[in-house]
């Protein structure tokens, strides 16, 4: 087999781990399994809106945090997913209601628990795919959209 047939090959299996990735940890039907079976152990992972994490013990915490806060947390895909060498690059949008635990992982302000404030924006998330395991999670999210919507900034 030819390099380039081969990198298209491996460019189609990254895709497909983070399409499961999206779907699984991202997605309404959260599985928590998914960290352990995707997610390299040293994981880095890091949001404009959150604090970085590195290992998956560290975004097993935050996933659990995000969802008892928005318990109905949900992102999809709105784009075809890219994929270049070892990178995934998807579009994305979501977002979700604030009905459960408090919440303080955000840049500035947070909110007490239960304040029914809903939040919906848009991202890009570049992913980097090794052996068969996400060692790389590096989103670009639409944090002022998002802290307006919580009322953790003034509406300009």
């Amino acid at each position: 087999m030819s390099a380039e047939a081969n990198a298209g090959e491996n460019a189609e299996e990254n895709k497909a781990i983070v399409g499961r990735w999206f779907s699984e940890f991202w997605g309404k039907d959260f599985n928590p399994a998914v960290i352990d079976e995707l997610a390299a152990p040293d994981i880095r992972f890091e949001y404009s809106l959150h604090a970085p994490c590195q290992g998956r013990e560290q975004v097993r915490q935050f996933a659990s945090k995000f969802r008892a806060a928005f318990p109905d947390l949900n992102f999809w895909g709105t784009a075809d997913l890219i994929a270049e060498g070892d990178y995934v690059v998807g579009q994305w949008e979501g977002g979700g209601t604030q009905t459960g635990d408090a919440f303080d992982d955000m840049p500035i302000g947070s909110l007490p628990a239960g304040t029914g404030k809903t939040m919906r924006f848009t991202g890009i998330t570049i992913l980097k795919v090794e052996n068969g395991q996400i060692i790389e999670e590096i989103g670009l999210d639409d944090g002022v959209t998002v802290l307006r919507q919580l009322d953790l900034i003034a509406q300009a």
